[in-house]
C-alpha cells in the first residue's frame, strides 16, 4: 500500500483537506519511530490503495518542540511516497522555507495554495505554473472548505504517484542548515510569482473584531456566547433525547423481554435491568453530545476560539500559562485526551506540564452527560442551563486557581505568538465532519467503559448471593458504608459514593452505574434520585465529578506525555484534595445558609 504524507504549519487547513480527500474512515496508530498515535485513513487514489497520514502542524523540521520532533522522526522511520503541503495562500511568504525545506529533503512535495477564496478577496494573485515551475513541484491552488480545486488535486495525486519512488527514511541532520539561504529563496519565490497588496484588508473581519476583542466587553461576549451554546443544547436536545429514550423502551417491551422471558431469572435482570437499561440510558444522551459537538464546531469554525485564546493571553500570563492553555482548556470540552496531546505545539516542558496540570478540569463530554442527567432530573428547564453554565465556570476557575498555585514552580519564558484568522462563515460538511470524528471518538471510549462499569456495578450491587439486590449486605452497600466518613460531610450518600468509585475509571460509566444499582429507568428513575439527594447535594456531588480524579484514559496521557510517575500523582492528590475541599465548602455552607 502506498502512503501519503500530510505536512503543513499550524492552521493552514490540514485537517480540512485530510477529511476532504479521506472522508469519515479515519483510525489512530502507532508508527515506527514515533511515541505518539497519529490520524491515518485509507482510501483509493486512481487503481492505488493509499494510507493517507495527517501530521501535527509544524513551523520547521529543527524538532524545538514535541510536534515537531514527531514529524521529523516519522519521515526518519517511515517510507512516504508522496508528501502533500498544505500552505495558507495568503501567508506563502512566510511558509514557503518549510516547502522548501520538505524539497531539500528529496521528497518532490505536492504544494497546496489553501484558502484561496480568502487570498482573492484580499487581493493577492498567484502564479501557480510558474512558481511550480520555479519550484520543480506541483503547485495548485485550492479551498479545502469550498472543495475548489479538489479534483485537480486528486489527479495530480494520482499522476504523482505512478511516477515517483518510494522516500525511504533519511537522516535529516544533513539538510538543515542552511536555513537563511531557504528563507532569502522563499522571498524571491514570493515577489516573482505572487502579487499582493501593501496592507491586507480584511474589513469585515476589522469591524466584528472592534467589537468581539473590546479590552472591556470581550470577555464577558465571550461566555455569553457560551452560555447560549448550553441553553440550545438544553433546547434543542431535550425532544430528541426523549425521542431516543421512547423509541429504547418501545425496543425493551416488543422484543427484548419476550426474548429474555425464558433465560433463568438472574440472567434476565442483568440483561435486561442492568445492562440493557444501563447502555439505553446513556444512549439516549447521545444525541444531546452530538448537538454540544456540532455548536462547538461551529464555533471553532467561524474562527472564535482562537479570540478567545488572545482575550485570555494576559490572564493566563499572569498564571503563567498563555492563550494556548486556555485553547487546551476549551479542547478539553470534547475529551481532555486529545487536549493533553495537543500541548506539545509548547517547546517549554514547564509550560506544558503546567497546561497538562490544568487541564483535567475542563468539563469533558463525559462529565456533560452525567450533569445534563442530574440537572434535568433534579432542577426546571430554566434552572438547568444556568447550573450547566455554573459548572463551566467552576471548571475555568479550578483550572486558574491550579495554574495559580504551580505556575511559580512551572515557570516559563517562552513567548507566544499567536495568528488571527479571518471569521469564516462554517462548512456545513465541515462541522458534520468534525462533530463525528469527537462523537465516534466518544462512543468507541463509551462503549467499552460502560459494559465494563454496567458489569461490575450489577456484580455489586447484586453479591453476595443472598442479598437484597441493591441492599443491605451487598458489595456495594459494604463499599458505601467503608466512603462515609469521607463523603458524608459533602451531602454524597453512600449509594451515590459507589457510583463515584466506578466513575474512577470513566465518567461514562456514572449513569449506566445509578441504572444498574437501582434497576430504574426514565421517569421512574428520576424520581429516585429525588428521593437521595435535594438540589444542594446535587450540585455539590456534580462540583465533585467536575473536579476528582479524572478517568484513567486522562491519567495514561498524562503519565505518557509528562514521562513522570511523580507529576501523574500530584496530578491525582491535588484533584482529589480539590474537589473534596470544594464540594465541603459549597455543601457546608449552604447549609448554614439554610438551604
Amino acid at each position: 500500500m502506498k502512503r501519503i504524507a500530510i505536512v503543513g504549519m499550524p492552521n493552514t487547513g490540514k485537517s480540512t483537506f485530510f477529511n476532504r480527500l479521506t472522508g469519515s474512515s479515519s483510525r489512530v496508530g502507532n508508527w515506527p519511530g514515533v511515541t505518539v498515535e497519529l490520524l491515518s485513513a485509507r482510501t483509493i487514489l486512481g487503481s492505488d490503495a493509499v494510507e493517507v497520514v495527517d501530521l501535527p502542524g509544524i513551523y520547521d523540521l529543527h524538532g524545538f518542540s514535541d510536534d515537531e520532533q514527531v514529524v521529523r522522526s516519522f519521515l526518519e522511520n517511515n517510507a512516504v511516497d508522496q508528501v502533500v503541503m498544505v500552505l495558507n495562500a495568503a501567508q506563502l511568504d512566510h511558509q514557503l522555507p518549510l516547502a522548501l525545506q520538505i524539497h531539500k529533503l528529496g521528497m518532490k512535495p505536492v504544494l497546496l495554495a489553501n484558502m484561496i477564496d480568502e487570498a482573492d478577496q484580499l487581493g493577492i494573485r498567484i502564479d501557480a505554473r510558474a512558481l511550480s515551475k520555479s519550484l520543480g513541484c506541483p503547485v495548485i491552488l485550492m479551498s479545502a472548505r469550498n472543495g475548489v480545486g479538489l479534483k485537480e488535486v486528486r489527479e495530480t495525486l494520482i499522476d504523482s504517484l505512478q511516477s515517483v519512488h518510494p522516500v525511504k527514511p533519511h537522516v535529516l541532520k544533513a539538510y538543515l542548515h542552511a536555513d537563511d539561504e531557504l528563507v532569502a529563496h522563499a522571498e524571491s519565490l514570493v515577489s516573482e510569482h505572487v502579487s499582493a497588496p501593501s496592507r491586507l484588508v480584511r474589513r469585515m473581519t476589522e469591524r466584528i473584531d472592534r467589537v468581539l476583542l473590546h479590552p472591556v466587553l470581550g470577555l464577558p461576549l465571550f461566555f455569553l456566547a457560551m452560555f447560549l451554546v448550553f441553553q440550545a443544547v438544553y433546547t434543542l436536545g431535550a425532544p430528541l433525547q426523549d425521542a431516543v429514550a421512547y423509541l429504547l423502551g418501545l425496543l425493551r417491551g416488543w422484543a427484548l423481554e419476550p426474548l429474555a422471558s425464558v433465560l433463568p431469572a438472574t440472567l434476565y435482570g442483568f440483561l435486561v435491568d442492568g445492562l440493557y437499561d444501563g447502555i439505553g440510558t446513556v444512549a439516549s444522551f447521545v444525541p444531546v453530545i452530538i448537538l454540544f459537538f456540532f455548536l462547538m464546531a461551529v464555533v471553532e469554525d467561524s474562527g472564535y476560539l482562537a479570540r478567545a485564546a488572545y482575550l485570555t493571553d494576559a490572564l493566563m500570563a499572569r498564571l503563567g500559562l498563555d492563550g494556548r492553555g486556555f485553547v487546551m482548556l476549551l479542547m478539553g470540552f470534547g475529551c481532555n485526551v486529545p487536549a493533553l496531546m495537543g500541548t506539545r505545539v509548547m517547546r517549554s516542558r514547564s509550560l506544558r506540564l503546567l497546561s497538562m496540570l490544568v487541564i483535567p478540569f475542563s468539563l469533558c463530554s463525559a462529565r456533560l452527560q452525567v450533569f445534563i442527567f442530574i440537572t434535568t432530573a433534579l432542577f426546571t428547564p430554566q434552572q438547568a442551563p444556568v447550573i450547566l453554565f455554573f459548572m463551566y465556570m467552576a471548571s475555568f476557575c479550578a483550572a486558574f486557581l491550579t495554574a495559580l498555585l504551580f505556575g511559580k514552580r512551572l515557570k516559563s519564558d517562552e513567548p507566544f505568538v499567536l495568528e488571527l484568522p479571518p471569521y469564516r462563515m462554517p462548512v456545513l460538511f465541515q462541522v458534520l465532519m468534525r462533530g463525528w470524528h469527537e462523537i465516534s471518538h466518544f462512543l468507541k471510549r463509551a462503549s467499552t467503559f460502560i459494559i465494563t462499569g454496567v458489569v461490575l456495578v450489577w456484580w455489586l450491587t447484586h453479591y453476595p448471593e443472598g442479598s437484597m439486590p441493591g441492599g443491605a449486605g451487598t458489595y456495594a452497600s459494604m463499599v458505601g458504608e467503608w466512603l462515609k466518613p469521607v463523603l458524608d460531610p459533602i451531602g454524597i450518600s453512600s449509594m451515590m459514593s459507589v457510583v463515584l468509585l466506578i466513575g474512577f475509571v470513566a465518567k461514562e460509566i456514572v449513569i449506566g452505574a445509578i441504572v444498574a444499582m437501582t434497576g430504574l429507568q426514565g421517569a421512574a428513575l428520576n424520581g429516585y434520585l429525588v428521593t437521595q439527594m435535594d438540589s444542594i447535594q446535587a450540585i455539590s456531588f456534580m462540583l465533585f465529578i467536575l473536579l476528582y480524579t479524572p478517568c484513567l484514559s486522562t491519567l495514561a496521557t498524562q503519565l505518557s506525555e509528562s514521562r513522570s510517575w511523580k507529576f501523574t500523582g500530584v496530578s491525582i492528590a491535588w484533584s482529589l484534595s480539590l474537589a473534596w475541599l470544594v464540594s465541603f465548602g459549597f455543601y457546608q455552607g449552604a447549609r448554614l445558609l439554610g438551604y
